[in-house]
């Protein structure tokens, strides 16, 4: 993939997915909520749990979520499909500044990227970037085919669920 920007299909509040170099990737997307509201919902597992599993995947859950989201606190996801094993995805917190910024890394590789999410209020919305820094230029590639696929779905899910549309 070439240095360019992709769009999610909502022109109101686009899902952007920007590579920076050889190492970084960084998503933005706009939400109808506050801060805080959005800061929930990446920080408190029985909401984490409701949007961060791509719905388009049959039979992916989030069999597991574990967090402890402070400066320090660790981290656990267990992804499964039905009859498979889970596959477990963790690291720690390395900073986090409630409805601000939330900074942790991702330990279950040697090409876990450092990922910090940020929560900006742009008049009662949120203007949440997503910035992940790899280790390589193949670390970065391995994901633009995998889990980064996936954030423009998994950011409208977060869309519902702020919406209250995710019954």
């Amino acid at each position: 993939m070439n240095d360019s920007t992709l769009s999610g299909v909502d022109p109101q509040n686009e899902t952007t997915i920007e590579r920076r170099g050889d190492r970084e990737l960084v998503v933005t997307r706009t939400f109808n909520a506050p801060p805080s509201a959005v800061y929930k919902a990446w920080s408190r597992p029985e909401l984490f749990r409701r949007w961060w599993a791509p719905k388009s995947i049959p039979g992916i859950s989030l069999a597991s979520c574990e967090m402890d989201v402070r400066t320090g606190g660790k981290y656990r996801l267990e992804f499964g499909a039905e009859g498979s094993e889970t596959m477990a995805f963790y690291g720690k917190y390395l900073d986090v500044a409630p409805n601000e910024r939330i900074v942790w890394t991702n330990d279950e590789g040697e090409d876990g990227a450092v990922t910090t999410v940020t929560f900006e209020d742009r008049d009662g919305k949120t203007l949440l970037t997503y910035h992940e820094v790899y280790p390589s230029k193949e670390a970065l590639e391995d994901a633009l085919e995998g889990s980064a696929a996936a954030l423009p779905e998994q950011m409208d899910q977060l869309d519902d669920l702020l919406a209250g549309e995710d019954r």
